[in-house]
């Protein structure tokens, strides 16, 4: 981890700017192709949810600005953030958090997912650790298609950990598709970060053979 210092006197303003509002967060959400992906996940018989959630997290670490966050008015840069995203429990019809460190290797990934999730099923959490913020907050809406979503969170302090989901994947015109929302903190993610990052996701979901052994 290191410590961000803006030297350009428009960054400075332009992360000031944002970092003083209430509701400092922005939202974009698109659809997405899945089609090569889905295709590869099911011919090698992988999990669909740890593969999802692997692809969306390298897709984040690649971009420095989503490894970004505000701490006491600073602005630090994290080597890595992890997925934490939510998974069914066993205790209640309710989700629970899952949390698994990024493993630059999906087959890894994928293994300590599947560990640590099921472990998850019977001892749940819904708690952060304290302390932490180099998190990627995921969750799925695998019933709904959707458009636009509203994420729950603290406004007083706010916090800088992106939000990423994903919905219910749909047909359209021969192409296997998927909604997908980011959030950011706008002091330290700009629309161009954002474009990005969908680009980078897209070309990860055309060529995911990084998912293969």
């Amino acid at each position: 981890m290191k410590k961000i210092v803006f030297d350009n006197a428009h960054r400075k303003k332009h992360f000031t700017f944002f970092n003083h509002m209430n509701h400092p967060h922005f939202n974009i959400t698109a659809n997405v192709e899945v089609t090569q992906f889905y295709a590869d996940v099911k011919a090698q018989n992988l999990p669909l949810t740890y593969s999802l959630v692997f692809l969306l997290s390298k897709a984040a670490n690649d971009i420095k600005e989503f490894r970004w966050r505000i701490r006491d008015g600073e602005v630090v840069e994290h080597n890595l953030v992890h997925p934490s995203f939510t998974v069914q429990t066993n205790e209640a019809d309710v989700f629970s958090f899952c949390t698994v460190p990024f493993i630059n290797h999906a087959q890894d990934f994928l293994a300590e997912a599947k560990r640590i999730n099921e472990a998850m099923k019977t001892n749940p959490s819904i708690e952060d650790e304290p302390g932490r913020d180099d998190y990627l907050f995921m969750s799925a809406i695998p019933w709904v298609s959707f458009t636009s979503i509203q994420h729950a969170m603290h406004y007083h302090p706010h916090d800088s950990v992106p939000r990423i989901s994903w919905g219910k994947f749909f047909d359209q015109n021969g192409h296997r598709m998927m909604p997908l929302s980011v959030q950011a903190h706008h002091a330290l993610v700009d629309g161009k970060h954002m474009g990005r990052y969908f680009e980078n996701i897209q070309q990860i979901l055309n060529n995911s053979d990084i998912l293969s052994p």
